[in-house]
């Protein structure tokens, strides 16, 4: 499968190995290949040539569950002849882990994760409003996340691929401790590692940080079954049959949000579905085919969803930042992770 323009091309088997690990971001070669049919080494070298290439990467990041941390999404107006300059210095942000140019009254179209809304008005608001050329900003607050682009898949395996896979599970691993609870300081060392490569090794993020490779396994354990991050398994947008993103602003009855959820997610194009507060109560983003996909999505909606109320539909004309990973204009990744750290380039 090939964009327009694009030097990178996917094969099925490419495709075929990213919606594995779309499923279980970390998941052995041994495991994929009983999924898969092919041999783990082959499939090792083949995941390689696709991290390297920036067609397909492996991140963790904050989960966003609003019981744990604050999930926003702030529109961001901006003087038009300052708009590169906005936007880099918006990318910069570590807690703006997400940063896209809409074709809409909206310039751009932020999502941010902090710990509490202490840290939203301190890490991030005093830094947009001294960003010169950022005229206006409006944050729409997440108070229930129903979906998340960890959930969405490519759609390629066949029953038989996807019954094998099903029955890997992903048991929580030894030492893990009790979901939600606060990671200590020296746990939260291992975040950034895991932010630039998802399926990092205990052995890897011990060289980098200096430890015994025992404990660091024991800290992993723990920061992967806390429930904190949210392993994603992400591709490159133009390299997949669905280029084109549209986030839609709606109004859901109050009290019938869990039943909206529950059938918005039986669409497959939805990449995230989440309760919000301001003037509308409700945020969807798909990714679609075409264009013309956004009123037949829209009709999906009416038709899934009774009572919901579309407000606004906002197409985005790019995404130069995903979930901390800065992108090149073909979509693939840059090699750069912008996380609590800073800027640095990924493993």
């Amino acid at each position: 499968m090939k964009a327009g323009g694009w030097s990178v091309e996917l094969s099925e088997e490419d495709l075929a190995l990213i919606q594995v690990l779309q499923t279980w971001p970390r998941l052995g070669w041994a495991d994929a290949s009983k999924v898969l049919g092919v041999h783990a080494t082959t499939l090792a070298a083949r995941w390689e040539k696709l991290r390297s290439s920036g067609a397909a990467w492996v991140t963790a990041h904050l989960a966003g569950d609003p019981h744990q941390m604050l999930l926003a999404f702030v529109a961001v107006d901006c003087d038009m002849n300052q708009r590169d300059a906005v936007t880099a210095q918006l990318i910069a942000i570590p807690e703006i882990v997400t940063v896209e140019e809409a074709a809409s009254t909206r310039d751009l179209m932020l999502t941010v994760i902090t710990r509490n809304l202490g840290d939203f008005s301190e890490k991030v608001v005093s830094r947009l409003k001294a960003i010169d050329g950022l005229t206006k900003y409006q944050t729409a607050l997440c108070t229930r996340l129903h979906s998340s682009g960890d959930a969405w898949r490519l759609n390629v395996l066949d029953k038989a691929q996807l019954a094998m896979l099903r029955t890997l599970g992903n048991p929580a691993p030894a030492g893990a401790g009790p979901a939600g609870a606060q990671l200590p300081a020296s746990h939260q060392d291992l975040l950034p590692y895991l932010a630039r490569d998802g399926r990092a090794t205990a052995a890897e993020i011990a060289r980098g940080l200096g430890r015994q490779p025992a404990t660091v396994q024991r800290q992993l354990n723990r920061v992967l079954g806390s429930g904190t991050l949210l392993f994603r398994c992400e591709v490159a947008q133009g390299l997949t049959s669905y280029p084109v993103t549209c986030q839609w602003f709606a109004n859901v009855p109050a009290g019938r949000h869990e039943e909206a959820a529950a059938a918005i997610r039986t669409i497959s194009n939805v990449r995230l579905s989440a309760s919000t507060t301001g003037p509308t109560n409700f945020v969807i983003i798909m990714w679609l085919q075409t264009l013309a996909d956004v009123m037949t999505a829209e009709l999906t909606l009416q038709q899934k969803v009774p009572g919901i109320d579309v407000v606004e539909s906002v197409v985005m004309l790019t995404t130069v930042k995903r979930v901390g990973w800065v992108l090149n204009p073909d979509t693939t990744a840059s090699g750069a992770v912008v996380h609590t750290g800073g800027l640095e380039l990924a493993g």
